[in-house]
């Protein structure tokens, strides 16, 4: 229990540093996947060039088309004259709680998320490429058709009961994004040519990111590098502040230890010193009445006995008597060293 507190820290440290350096690597691994993806045009050639590859496929490469849906498109529920492939609803409760301290503060929870798709392609020049698993991708970017915040008029009842429970309710916000018909976006994944003559992106299959993205390759590549130096920041902070707390657990620890250590030393000192106070004692032959054991009237008084107070023992005798002092036959509670003088 001692280093509770600095493990606690060490712990949720070790945490956030490990999160921090995984996110690193990812961004590091997907900069260099996008550096090494070639970037081709969706047009007539597309389809040979994949074609000439083993097994119909590009591992990674990097395309840019318009949205096109591959069947009817999704009518948006706040304008009827947009339309998109990828609709994402979501209705959020806001409210103010009070805390432990007594203060009140702003908070929110997702009461709907729901999103829903149409098969779609990305368009150029005539030539369609379809889209697969669009919801995987990174940085899938929407446009936001509605954002709407409707507050609650509490009544007075509301205020009374809010008091009391420490929640009151703000408002609703209902938010309405779509991946809008005609939208340019690029897209970076495994490319494949189907059976049936169509192409086809997706998730790369041998690992790696998959993006669907309004921003050009270079914006993307300067975005996932700044987030990149972020987490190379927090890994900084992170692991110098875990590297202070280990060394402040091991300092203590080591301190605790030499304590330790030296009250054996200073018992050992102290016993040693006894045991040559009790051989001096033991030795003289002019003990008198009052300084002998009660028990066996040979070795001098060693031992005090509490609660009652009494010294009238030698450490000999005091070995065999453990119920009642015999000189007042109070309860022994504990029996210490007591050096007379």
């Amino acid at each position: 229990m001692d280093f509770l507190v600095e493990l606690v820290l060490l712990g949720v440290d070790s945490i956030i540093l490990i999160t921090c350096i995984k996110q690193y690597y990812h961004k590091k691994n997907a900069i260099s996947r996008i550096l090494s993806a070639p970037t081709l045009a969706i047009d007539s050639n597309l389809k040979e060039i994949i074609r000439s590859h083993p097994e119909s496929k590009l591992p990674l490469i990097a395309i840019r088309g318009a949205v096109k849906p591959l069947g009817n498109p999704i009518s948006s529920n706040n304008s009827p004259n947009v339309s998109g492939v990828i609709q994402s609803l979501q209705i959020k409760e806001h409210v103010v709680q009070r805390s432990a301290a007594g203060f009140w503060a702003d908070s929110e929870w997702t009461i709907q998320d729901v999103c829903n798709v149409t098969p779609f392609g990305l368009e150029s020049k005539g030539i369609v490429v379809e889209v697969a698993d669009p919801l995987v991708s990174e940085y899938l970017d929407m446009d936001v058709i509605s954002d709407t915040f409707r507050p609650t008029v509490p009544s007075m009842m509301d205020h009374i009961w809010g008091f009391f429970t420490g929640f009151r309710q703000r408002g609703v916000q209902s938010t309405e994004k779509m991946l809008r018909c005609g939208t340019v976006v690029t897209g970076i994944g495994e490319l494949i040519y189907e059976r049936d003559g169509t192409l086809k992106l997706q998730p790369p299959t041998t690992g790696g990111s998959y993006y669907l993205t309004t921003l050009p390759v270079d914006t993307l590549l300067k975005k996932i590098k700044i987030s990149k130096r972020n987490y190379g920041v927090m890994i900084l902070i992170f692991g110098t502040l875990g590297a202070v707390v280990a060394g402040i657990v091991i300092r203590k620890y080591w301190k605790q230890k030499k304590q330790l250590k030296d009250a054996e030393e200073r018992k050992v000192i102290r016993e040693q010193s006894r045991k040559n106070r009790r051989r001096l004692i033991r030795d003289s032959k002019d003990l008198s009445d009052n300084k002998v054991c009660v028990v066996c009237r040979s070795n001098p008084i060693e031992i005090i006995l509490l609660p009652c107070g009494h010294v009238c023992l030698c450490e000999d005798c005091a070995d065999d008597i453990t119920s009642s002092c015999p000189v007042c036959r109070a309860t022994i509670e504990m029996k210490s060293a007591a050096y007379v003088v």
